[in-house]
């Protein structure tokens, strides 16, 4: 098993190395570089002009006033937006971020936990520069920290402190941070929740349905270390349940198999989730580049907000 073939939309040569930038100690630094690569692959790419679309505009949703639509974008785009003023918000963003012990796994000189700490800054990073308020939500067993979504001076900085805070927990509880996550969300925003997910996802529907009702865009990032999708151990040999405690002996050749056809199964079930309620899925192995992570998230967002103009349009009865 493995996740999905990266997007060949950005030049491969301005893409950072995954280990390379896991090198940099500072999460902060290493958002900040994945973000700028990613503008300069942008710059580089069939899609340059991209950007204005997560910069100086917002697309334009029902009810807005028509007088402010920018028709010279609107010509190069075939798309509406609205300028944005210089003080407004375009969405309040909610990141959730597991630190359970699972996540202390790596096998590429770092961890997942480190890994989906730096896409949890760079997303953060990247909203935080559009304007956006930006929140954070870290579980393990139960909610460890909530900082609420802001846009302010010094809180992106706090932001980066609690996510380098290290993994912890006997256990990972998907359902406690989605309901903490329904009680205090009360404005509709963006909602991305990073995990693992190796988890029971009895209930996660039922959980994140009630974040999709209450109007959030939600997206899920799976994190997997590659050998955890395809069992990449080279012989026999006991290894420690992270959360459990429990010691385990594997045999590779004859366990892989059998392995890899529950993990599909488990990863295909959060999928199906996700694809019955709306929610955008990515898988996401810890060596693949996380600029690539970034396009994909606004590309998607963009396909979403060119489907709801579609439905809008056809609801109206727009035509001739």
């Amino acid at each position: 098993m493995t996740a999905a073939a990266p997007s060949s939309s950005l030049p491969s040569a301005a893409l950072i190395d995954a280990q390379a930038l896991m090198s940099i100690r500072s999460l902060e630094l290493r958002a900040r570089a994945v973000v700028e690569g990613f503008w300069s692959g942008l710059h580089r790419s069939p899609y340059h002009g991209f950007s204005v679309e997560f910069t100086e505009y917002r697309q334009y949703t029902p009810g807005d006033d028509p007088r402010y639509l920018d028709w010279r974008v609107f010509a190069r785009t075939d798309r509406f937006f609205i300028k944005k003023y210089e003080d407004e918000t375009n969405l309040r963003a909610h990141l959730l971020a597991d630190q359970s012990r699972s996540m202390n796994y790596g096998t590429r000189g770092y961890t997942k936990a480190a890994y989906a700490a730096t896409l949890a800054a760079t997303l953060a990073y990247f909203l935080h520069l559009q304007g956006d308020a930006v929140g954070l939500l870290t579980f393990d067993a139960a909610v460890r920290d909530y900082l609420p979504a802001r846009h302010r001076a010094g809180h992106l900085r706090q932001l980066m402190h609690t996510l380098e805070k290290p993994p912890g927990g006997r256990a990972t509880d998907l359902t406690a941070p989605l309901e903490r996550v329904t009680a205090l969300f009360r404005k509709r925003g963006l909602v991305a929740f990073i995990s693992d997910f190796l988890a029971p996802l009895d209930r996660l529907e039922r959980n994140l349905l009630a974040l999709t009702a209450c109007g959030h865009e939600v997206n899920v990032f799976q994190v997997l270390d590659p050998a955890e999708l395809n069992l990449g151990l080279e012989q026999a040999v006991l290894v420690e349940d992270l959360e459990s405690a429990r010691t385990l002996y594997i045999d590779p050749a004859t366990a892989r198999a059998d392995y890899v056809k529950k993990l599909q199964a488990h990863c295909e079930t959060l999928r199906a989730i996700c694809r019955k309620l709306g929610i955008s899925y990515y898988l996401l192995a810890t060596s693949q580049p996380l600029e690539i992570a970034l396009f994909e998230f606004l590309q998607e967002r963009m396909r979403r907000g060119r489907q709801f103009r579609a439905v809008t349009r056809a609801g109206s009865g727009g035509g001739a």
